[in-house]
Formats: C-alpha cells, structure tokens, sequence
C-alpha cells in the first residue's frame, strides 16, 4: 500500500477528503432542503410538499439537537414600539446566534416611519446589542441584516401593503423563505382587524401551496366576552384557527413549562396535587413598578383585565389540570378547558374579590406618585392597579380547595410564584410548644424572578430541646444546569415559526377566561371604588381580610 502524507495511507488520506468533502456537501444540502438517500452521497431535491421542515440529517433518537425552524421569514407590525425593541428583535437575534433559524431568514418591519431598508437594520443593530441575552457576533448579524426590509405606511394604506406583497416575494427569490411567514401583530388591540382584513384583501394571509401563513396576536385579546368573541371571528375569518397564535409570554418561562415536568415526569408530587393534601393555592404576579408612560393603555383596561385573564387564569389551569394524553396542543387544550369549565365564582363577590389602586408613598428611597397622580389618568377613575380574586375548581380533585389570584403594581417587589400550600398533620405527637414556629408545607415554584422552585417543610432545631421550624430545599435553574434559560419571546417565536402551538392559548381558552372576569367587573362596576393601598406594600387591608375570613394568610414571596 502506497504511502500518502505524513504516513497516511493513501486510501485512508482519500477517504479522509471523501469524508470532509461530504460533510460539506451534506450541511450545504440541508441549508437547501435536499434529502439525502444514501451513505454514497448521491441526493435528489425535494419539495416542500408539506408545511413541516424536517432536518434529513437529524436522527430522531439524538436528544442533544435543539428544533430549528425551516425557510421562513418574520413580518412585526407596529416595529417601532417597545415591545418590538425591547422583546421581539433582540429574541430573533438570539435565535439566529444559537442557530436556531435557517441563513436565509428575513425579518421585515411595518410602521409608520419614513425609513429605508439600512436606517430599519440600524434600529434593529441598536435594540440588539442593548438588549440581546447572548453576546453579538458581526457574522451572524451580517447574515440577519441581509434579509431585513422595512415597509413605510398605515394600516389602511393599501399601497404599503402591496410593498409589502412584493418585498414578501422577492425575499422568496433572493433568501428562499419558501412562502413561509409569520405575522407578528405587535399594535394596539384596536388595530388587530384592519390589519388580517388588508392582509387578506392583498392575499397575503393565504400560503401558496406546500406553504404557510401565520398571525401572532398579543394580548389583551378583546376586552370581555363579546368582543373576544367578535375579534375572534373576523380572524378566523382570514386565518384558519390552528394558524393563529396568541401570544401569552408567561407560557414561554422556562417554570412555567418546568410545572407540566414537576407534575407529570415524578411520581412524587401526583399523589398529593389534590384535595385530600392541599389546603389552598395562591398565585402572585406582583410588579414594583407604576404604570409610566402607558396612561391610554393601562385607564380602563386594569390589573384583571391586563394579568389575571390571561396570565394567572393559565397558571391555575396548568396548576390544576389533569395528566394529558400526549404532550400535543389538542390534549393541552383539552384538559385546560375542563378546568376553566369547571370555575366556579365566589357567591359573595363583595367578600370573594378586592380591588385596589396604589397611593402615593415612598418606595425603594424614592416618594413615588398614587395612581390618580400618574400624568393622563382622570382623578374620577377607577380602574384597578390590584386585583385579588378567590375561585374554586368544582371537580373531583379540587373541591372545597381555595384557589387564590392577586395581582397589582407599586407592590413589595417583582415576582411572580405559584405556592401550593399543604394542610397540616392531622395529628401532632408533639407539644404545641416544640411547633408553634412550624407553618405549612408548600411547594412555590418561581416563576421569575430567580426561576426554581422551593419546597418548604419542617425540621428539628439542634439542640436538646424538640422545636420544629420551618426549612427550605432550593431548586434553582441557575444552579443546576450550565445552560441559561432562553427569553420567553426566544421560545414562543420558534414555536410559531415550527408551528408548535403547545404554549398557546385557543380562542376557546381565552372565552372561557372572559367568562371568569365578565362577572367580576360587572360587579366592581357598580359596586364602590377600588381600595387605596401604599406604594411599596402589598396592597390592601381588604385583600388580607378576604383570607383571614378564610382563617388564612397571603404568603409573603
């Protein structure tokens, strides 16, 4: 046998070249979508028959490689706004730095600005590297610029939207998006039906076939029963029911998914997540902060409206809800429905729910003004800036057990933690002494911040004596895992671009919750004005009454 370089053997050195030249034949293939057919490297092109990508490379046993999306492109409308600099632009250059989104995405922007193409990559340039969770790279920002367009105009312009349509087309041609796009309706409420009619009237909203067309709503959808319900069905009018995704970021936390996995992947906590073990649940997505400059949105809306339809009535579904047949979107949607079904209001909403708005005070070394102060809100205004609310679950599980929700701003500090307290012992052999410092055993998991969970029980104090106190064991995803945790909106936007809806409240979900809250406003309407608490407290006497009458006590997170 001939000798090749450096000792190699030259059948060996050939097919060390064969190897590598393969190896960039093939990631060359997958970036085009062509599907290999053998280990001799020869390769047919296939079309995109279906609206799935599927990796030919990947095997489906390998845990290690994370879904990326395939072709496709991203339209944010309403680009200019806080929400898209601060949120939606760094978490796509997130992705794209993980690389999690195929080199030929396109990202492109709709507002009303005159801008060209650079000045957008300019802005999108400046969000990033201010808000971006991974470090900047040049290459891969270089590759993102290239597909980014910008489209000057109002949504009832019809000449932007055919921009739009051929900026679309051409991103085919030159990116090879494939036809696939998602629409991102990052504007007022008001805005959501002009812009699926003028998406649908310029044939925008329907795919060209093996393609996809998406639209991904942001909250508050509607803001009661009827006109969720009528805003339902003009998007269902242009957009199919699986091809609209309605954002809640709270579902994208990592401990919010980590719940299903605490639940259903141990057999330790099942037995006990139910009514014979658990005295009562409390969930608290408490904020620090005052409305700021958001007056227009915030007046009339409210803490209820804002978190406790959406964000808090999903965290108690996902709380209560039974073990799903599969880990899909329909089995999901199937057993979050049965509890929200099952929601039965207090018969007292006088004594069952409290509402309240922040006064001034001081907080964190700083005089902070009261709600009413807050410039642009009318000093007759009752909107709530806190909101707590006691519900049942009327089924087998969760009968006679409290589900408590509160809400507010201007409250201690920022966290947002689902707390499953335990009942006590049914019988103590212990002198009352030894455990008057013992509280309930709980389970908190933490939402944000410091995502983990804590399980609370008691223990021995050393020493001669028998006192019981109460101690802590701590999860933490900083801690236990190298990896940090991605942004909610990283997840939730390749999840639209892969078509998994799993995080995604239904247009069902969403009239079931409005169903919840329409009762309880209808009541705070005619019923006083909401409780003044201090800025910096944890809201009003009132809502601490609502427990003590239930011989119970808000935790303190």
């Amino acid at each position: 046998m001939s000798e090749g370089i450096e000792g190699i053997p030259q059948t060996a050195e050939q097919e060390t070249k064969g190897t590598k030249e393969e190896k960039q034949a093939l990631a060359a293939q997958e970036a085009a979508g062509v599907e290999q057919t053998g280990v001799s490297g020869h390769v047919h092109r296939t079309e995109h028959a279906d609206t799935h990508f599927e990796n030919p490379l990947r095997d489906a046993r390998d845990r290690r490689l994370p879904k990326i999306a395939g072709p496709s492109g991203l339209v944010i409308f309403g680009v200019t706004g806080d929400l898209s600099r601060k949120k939606l632009m760094p978490a796509v250059y997130d992705l794209a730095n993980r690389g999690l989104l195929p080199p030929g995405f396109s990202l492109v922007g709709f507002a009303r600005r005159d801008w060209e193409d650079q000045d957008f990559a300019r802005v999108v340039h400046d969000a990033v590297r201010e808000h971006a969770r991974t470090p900047f790279r040049e290459e891969v920002w270089q590759q993102l610029a290239e597909g980014m367009r910008f489209i000057p105009g109002d949504f009832d312009d019809d000449t932007a939207f055919k921009q739009l349509r051929s900026a679309v087309e051409e991103l085919d041609a030159s990116r090879g998006t494939s036809g696939n796009y998602a629409f991102y309706l990052s504007v007022p409420p008001k805005f959501f039906p002009k812009v699926v009619q003028q998406l649908k009237k310029h044939k925008l909203a329907s795919a060209p076939e093996g393609s996809w067309r998406r639209a991904v709503i942001e909250k508050p959808f509607g803001h009661d029963l009827r006109s969720a319900e009528e805003l339902n069905a003009i998007v269902h009018d242009v957009f199919d029911p699986e091809q609209v995704f309605r954002i809640d970021h709270y579902l994208g936390k990592e401990t919010v998914q980590n719940l299903l996995a605490l639940r259903f992947a141990n057999q330790m906590f099942e037995p006990i997540w139910n009514r014979s073990y658990v005295d009562h649940v409390q969930i608290t997505m408490a904020e620090d902060i005052g409305i700021g400059g958001r007056a227009g949105y915030y007046d009339g809306i409210g803490a209820a409206r804002d978190v406790i339809q959406n964000h808090l009535l999903q965290l108690m579904a996902l709380t209560a809800m039974e073990e799903p047949a599969a880990f899909d979107a329909a089995s999901l949607l199937t057993e979050k429905l049965k509890v929200l079904k099952a929601v039965r209001l207090p018969q007292d909403l006088g004594q069952g729910t409290v509402r309240g708005q922040y006064a001034s005070a001081w907080q964190g070394g700083t005089k902070v003004r009261g709600y009413l102060e807050e410039d642009g809100i009318d000093q007759s205004s009752t909107t709530d800036t806190y909101a707590a609310v006691r519900l049942q679950v009327d089924n087998r599980r969760w009968a006679g057990v409290p589900f408590y929700l509160r809400t507010g701003k201007r409250l201690g500090r920022r966290v947002t933690e689902i707390a499953v307290v335990f009942q006590r012992a049914p019988h103590s052999p212990f002198d009352s002494t030894a455990t008057e410092e013992l509280g309930s055993n709980a389970i908190v998991i933490r939402v944000q911040p410091d995502e983990g969970m804590t399980v609370r029980f008691g223990s021995k104090v050393p020493g001669t004596s028998m006192e019981i106190r109460d101690v802590t064991m701590d999860f933490a995803y900083g801690e236990s895992f190298t990896e940090s945790s991605p942004e909610a909106y990283e997840r939730l936007i390749l999840d639209v671009l892969l078509g998994d809806a799993n995080l995604f409240p239904r247009h069902q979900e969403v009239e079931e919750s409005w169903k919840i809250l329409d009762p309880i406003e209808q009541y705070w309407a005619t019923h006083g004005r909401p409780a003044q608490y201090a800025s910096g407290s944890w809201g009003p006497k009132e809502a601490d009454e609502m427990l003590a009458r239930d011989g119970r006590s808000w935790r303190r997170p």
